[in-house]
C-alpha cells in the first residue's frame, strides 16, 4: 500500500501537522474544513506554520514549495472523489463523524482507505457510519503530528489485516513509528498517558509535590527513559523483582488497587526478573544484555547533555505563592 493522493478533512491543529506531513513525504494532499472559505484559510495557516518550522532550521526550505502543492476543494464530495487515502480529524463529535464518514463512504473511490484520527470514540461505533468496513480503521495521531512518531493503528473488528500492515509499512515509509492496537476506552497511549496525569493530580492534591517539582521530577526520573524505551523494557532492566517488592509497599499503604499485576507476579514466581536474569517481557542472551545496558548508558548520557544545553523554561504554576495578588 502506497497511497499517493490524500484528503484531510478538518484542518485544526491535528488536521494541518497531519497535511504538513504527508506534503512532505511527497503525496498530493487535499485539505478541507467546514468550508471554503474556512478551507482557504487552513492553507494559508498550513503556508505560515511551513515557513515557521523552516525559519526555525527544522525544515529545509523546499519544505515551502511542497506546502504550497496542497490543494483545497470546494466541498467533501469533491475532496474524495479520487483519494486513495481518506482521514477524518474533525471535532470529537459523533454526529458530526457520522455525517463526514457518510460522505466521504459515499463519494470516495470504492477501493479507497477511509480513516478516523479519533483518540477515544470507540471505531467499531464509527465503522457502522461506512459500508466499506474492512478498508475503514482508526489512525490516531498525537500533538504535533508531524514531529511526534508514534502513529495508533486501531482496526475495527471487520477491518481487512492486511490493511493493517499494509498501512504500518505505509507509515514507516513516512518516518512514522506505527503501532497496532485494539479498541478501547482512550485506546493505549490516551489510557497509560491519563493514568499518569490522573495520579501527578492526585500528588499535588494531596500536597506532596507542587506542579513544578512533579514535572521537574518525573521528566528527569522515568521520563527521561520513554524516548528510548517503553515501561515493559525499563522493567526488565530495573529488576521486576523489585518492581514486585515496590508494589507491595504501595498496596499497603494506598489500598489493594496497587497490588501487583497477577501478571508480573507469575513472571517473577518463574524465576524471570529481567535483564539480570536474561528473561523477563524480553528475552536476552548475555550478550545482549551487556549491550543493552551500555546503550541504555550511552542514550542516557546524550539526552542529559541535550537537556543541559536548553534554556531553563520558568512557567509560574496557579496557586504558588507567585501567582498571590
Amino acid at each position: 500500500m502506497n497511497p499517493q493522493r490524500v484528503t484531510i478533512i478538518g484542518a485544526g491543529t491535528m488536521g494541518l501537522g497531519i497535511a504538513e506531513c504527508f506534503a512532505l513525504a511527497g503525496m498530493d494532499v487535499v485539505l478541507v474544513d467546514a468550508s471554503p472559505e474556512l478551507s482557504d484559510l487552513a492553507l494559508k495557516r498550513l503556508a505560515r506554520r511551513v515557513r515557521a518550522h523552516v525559519d526555525a532550521g527544522l525544515l529545509e526550505p523546499s519544505a515551502l514549495d511542497r506546502a504550497a502543492a496542497v490543494t483545497t476543494a470546494k466541498d467533501l464530495a469533491t475532496a474524495v472523489a479520487d483519494a486513495e487515502l481518506v482521514l477524518e480529524a474533525v471535532p470529537e463529535d459523533i454526529d458530526i463523524k457520522r455525517e463526514v464518514l457518510s460522505i466521504c463512504d459515499d463519494h470516495a473511490p470504492l477501493d479507497a482507505i477511509i480513516a478516523t484520527n479519533t483518540s477515544s470514540l470507540p471505531i467499531d461505533e464509527l465503522a457502522a457510519f461506512v459500508n466499506r468496513d474492512e478498508r475503514f480503521l482508526g489512525m490516531h495521531w498525537f500533538n504535533p503530528p508531524e514531529w511526534t512518531p508514534a502513529v495508533e493503528i486501531i482496526p475495527s473488528s471487520r477491518t481487512d489485516v492486511a490493511l493493517v500492515e499494509g498501512l504500518r509499512e505505509f507509515l514507516l515509509a513516512i518516518g512514522k513509528r506505527p503501532a497496532a492496537v485494539g479498541s478501547a476506552p482512550g485506546f493505549v497511549a490516551n489510557r497509560i498517558q491519563f493514568a499518569l496525569f490522573r495520579e501527578a493530580v492526585a500528588c499535588v492534591a494531596e500536597g506532596l509535590a507542587t506542579p513544578r517539582e512533579l514535572d521537574e521530577l518525573l521528566r528527569g526520573s522515568f521520563g527521561f527513559r520513554l524516548p528510548f524505551y517503553g515501561p515493559f523494557q525499563i522493567a526488565d532492566m530495573a529488576g521486576l523483582d523489585v518492581y514486585e517488592s515496590i508494589f507491595s509497599v504501595l498496596a499497603e499503604g494506598l489500598g489493594s488497587d496497587w497490588e501487583a499485576p497477577e501478571l508480573l507476579k507469575r513472571i517473577v514466581a518463574e524465576g524471570r526478573h529481567g535483564a539480570k536474569t536474561l528473561g523477563g517481557f524480553y528475552e536476552y542472551s548475555a550478550a545482549e544484555r551487556d549491550m543493552l545496558l551500555l546503550e541504555r548508558d550511552k542514550r542516557y548520557a546524550a539526552l542529559n547533555q541535550l537537556l543541559g544545553e536548553l534554556p531553563p523554561r520558568n512557567f509560574t504554576p496557579r496557586g504558588t505563592a507567585d501567582d498571590q495578588d
